[in-house]
C-alpha cells in the first residue's frame, strides 16, 4: 500500500488574473501621466496659419567651444561680417540669417552674430529642435 504517491500533489499558479492587473495598472499610470503637467508657467505660445519658415540666406553655426562656421569654414567673429555681406547684399529684400547655436554656447555669442545682421540690414532667426 503505496499511500505516499497518490497524496502529491503539484502547485500550480493560476495567471489569468495577473493579466487583469497588469492592464488595470496601465491605465492607471497612462490617466495619471497624462494629468501631471511638468509646467508651472502657462504661456501662450504664438500660432501661425500659414508657413513660417523663412528663407535662409546664411546659416551660422556655433559651437560650444567659440567657434563660427559659416559654409564648411571656421571664421574670427572680425571676419564674419565681411564673409556674410556677399550673401546678404545678392537678396537684399528677404536676407535671413539663420543661427545654429548649440544650447551650452554663452548667449554673447548669438547676439554678436545678431548685431552684425542688423548692421547688415538682415533678419536672424534661432534654429531650435522640436521636442
Amino acid at each position: 500500500m503505496n499511500l505516499n504517491r497518490r497524496l502529491k500533489s503539484h502547485p500550480e499558479l493560476h495567471a489569468g488574473a495577473l493579466n487583469d492587473i497588469l492592464f488595470i495598472l496601465l491605465f492607471f499610470f497612462l490617466i495619471v501621466s497624462t494629468l501631471a503637467n511638468p509646467n508651472v508657467i502657462k504661456l501662450a505660445t504664438p500660432k501661425a496659419k500659414s508657413d513660417t519658415k523663412a528663407k535662409q540666406t546664411v546659416i551660422v553655426n556655433i559651437k560650444p567651444t567659440g567657434e563660427y562656421i559659416i559654409n564648411g569654414k571656421t571664421l574670427t567673429p572680425d571676419a564674419i561680417k565681411a564673409f556674410i555681406q556677399p550673401y546678404v547684399q545678392k537678396d537684399s529684400t528677404q536676407a535671413t540669417i539663420a543661427i545654429n547655436a548649440d544650447k551650452t554656447v554663452p548667449i554673447d555669442h548669438v547676439v554678436a552674430i545678431m548685431r552684425i545682421a542688423r548692421e547688415l540690414g538682415a533678419r536672424t532667426t534661432l534654429l531650435v529642435d522640436n521636442k
